[in-house]
């Protein structure tokens, strides 16, 4: 600090310190930028790399592959390396080609490449955002158009069919409220002489209805079963075991979809769990690997 003199009130001279501020900034944002470009492209290949892996660990045949656990235990070791490795090259990268700064004390001279090393982190993510970002932009864009024109051509077949199966006394999917007008016309004796349709059609009404609650009453069971005996010649008894083993496996495809989807929740869950721990070890990694990159560029300089 420079020593200025000034005249005091006695007349005699007294000393003023000033402090010398830096004419450069701390934040060497070339070095940033090329440290994010690495990162950004060894990001890509490692994840490249890890999807070719993947894809070579799972199967389309069942009880072959990679199971689902072992799939997110998977993704969440290599998204950990790959920050690892990308950020750890794009924090000492970034260390290494800033400018020296002189007349700074160490510990300061510490957190400049810190913090830079950080900046070099987190350009690199916000940029990988924005590319990935784009390319799901353009992915949804084209398929939105693709189907689009699908959507055009069937529009007048499909509006065909809904007027028909709206029309057809035994549509199934005529009305979301056909099973309570079916309720309204039921007979304690079922008629024989209606078509395979219409029964097929008010027996998936009905077992819609009961996936809906939870379950099919015993009024629905009961009726089911005349349907089945008056359809096929079964005896009242075997048509109820009939009925019964059809809900049975019913409920057992339905259990089995919620618990498909349900692990395919938790994956999801545990693999943004994953992707936001490998982010905080990428930027710590890569303010350790700027500052080791720093120490050695003034070392060498």
């Amino acid at each position: 600090m420079p020593d200025t003199r000034m005249a005091g009130p006695a007349g005699v001279y007294v000393e003023e310190r000033r402090p010398i501020e830096s004419s450069t900034t701390g934040v060497a944002w070339a070095a940033i930028f090329g440290g994010a470009v690495a990162a950004i492209a060894l990001t890509l290949v490692m994840v490249a790399l890890g999807s070719g892996l993947g894809l070579a660990s799972v199967s389309p045949w069942p009880n072959s592959g990679a199971s689902v656990t072992t799939f997110t235990i998977m993704t969440a070791v290599w998204l950990i390396v790959t920050q690892w490795v990308s950020s750890g090259v794009g924090g000492y990268l970034t260390g290494r080609l800033r400018t020296k700064w002189a007349g700074l004390h160490t510990h300061e001279v510490f957190f400049r490449d810190t913090a830079n090393g950080l900046l070099a982190w987190a350009a690199a993510s916000v940029i990988g955002a924005l590319l990935l970002a784009s390319a799901a932009s353009s992915v949804v864009s084209g398929t939105a158009t693709m189907a689009a024109g699908v959507a055009t051509g069937a529009a007048a077949g499909a509006s065909q069919a809904a007027t028909q199966s709206a029309t057809r006394p035994g549509g199934a999917t005529a009305d979301p409220t056909g099973y309570f007008v079916d309720s309204l016309f039921r007979t304690d004796r079922p008629a024989t002489n209606g078509s395979d349709a219409d029964v097929r059609a008010e027996s998936t009404r009905i077992l819609a209805n009961g996936i809906r609650n939870g379950e099919v009453s015993a009024p629905d069971k009961a009726y089911l079963a005349q349907l089945v005996s008056r359809r096929t010649g079964m005896s009242q008894a075997d048509a109820e075991k009939r009925v019964n083993d059809v809900i049975a496996q019913e409920k057992a495809a339905e259990a089995k979809a919620r618990e498909a989807a349900d692990a395919a929740r938790k994956a999801g869950a545990h693999l943004s769990i994953f992707m936001a721990l490998s982010m905080v070890i990428g930027a710590f990694i890569a303010c350790a690997a700027a500052a080791l990159g720093g120490r050695l560029r003034d070392e060498h300089a």
